[in-house]
């Protein structure tokens, strides 16, 4: 881990299987002192294409990315990756968490966009399947389970991920994983694009690195990490939860090998 401006550590000899790119969004967001104001969308591609331009040398000729942002950021976010990577599929999570809008619709869902640097990449798809509750258990002539199994508490079949993710809860209070940064993604979601697109000892490599979620998911996925944040708070925030990790490799919502819906189950690997 890094403290420090990453446009300034990114060049250098292709090492990087996977680069997680969570920039801040085009909004005004302010981060433990330090604020990002929301730009014209001209503006902001003219920053974000800067980013990626100065990341893309340290990305291996398969490694995979992904670029976060909201419906705005969105905008910028496909202008700009579809110049430098093949895009692959913007995923769309629901966020359910934050205060409904008064004049406009409540915005409850955020993009990620899926690339990569060409038409050989990993994609484990096995290893991010999703475990959903079967409401009509069919049965074969001979009464066996068709496609699901049962499971304590009902009767579940394991399905094949989309990019539509309505599983992903936001960290809160009561989550060993939450902390106080403002935009903190969950360990859950970050877990799915590493186990999908990386594989044990390759280098996740995240230079917006924030409270330290992909650092610390890459660690318990048995993966290398690279973390890059500007803020000495958030680096600091951000080691203290690889310490934790050390002692506890559990992914709430993540179990045996299988992601969980949201609510269904616990899910501590």
């Amino acid at each position: 881990m890094f403290c420090g401006d990453c446009l300034v550590r990114g060049e250098g000899e292709p090492d990087v299987d996977l680069l997680v790119l969570d920039p801040p969004y085009n909004l005004t967001k302010t981060f433990n002192g330090f604020k990002f104001s929301q730009q014209r969308v001209v503006a902001y591609s003219e920053w974000l294409d800067g980013v990626v331009r100065a990341l893309k040398p340290r990305l291996k000729p398969e490694a995979s990315i992904y670029v976060c942002g909201d419906w705005l950021t969105s905008v910028s976010i496909f202008s700009v990756v579809s110049q430098h990577f093949t895009v692959r599929s913007r995923i769309s999570w629901e966020r359910e968490k934050g205060r409904g809008a008064k004049s406009n619709w409540k915005n409850a869902c955020e993009d990620i966009w899926f690339c990569t640097m060409g038409d050989r990449y990993t994609f484990n798809l096995d290893a991010v399947k999703l475990r959903r509750r079967v409401q009509a258990p069919y049965r074969d002539s001979d009464g066996a389970p068709k496609d699901w199994q049962a499971e304590e508490g009902g009767n579940f079949r394991d399905t094949h991920p989309s990019n539509f993710w309505s599983d992903i809860t936001i960290p809160f209070w009561s989550m060993p994983e939450n902390t106080d940064h403002p935009t903190q993604k969950s360990e859950k979601l970050i877990a799915k694009l590493v186990l999908a697109s990386s594989n044990p000892g390759d280098l996740v490599w995240d230079p917006f690195l924030g409270s330290g979620t992909t650092a610390v998911v890459a660690a318990k996925l048995g993966r290398r990490y690279w973390g890059i944040e500007q803020d000495e708070e958030y680096c600091l925030l951000a080691l203290r939860r690889l310490e934790l990790a050390i002692d506890d490799g559990g992914i709430q919502g993540f179990e045996k090998g299988v992601f969980w819906e949201r609510n269904s189950q616990r899910g501590r690997r």
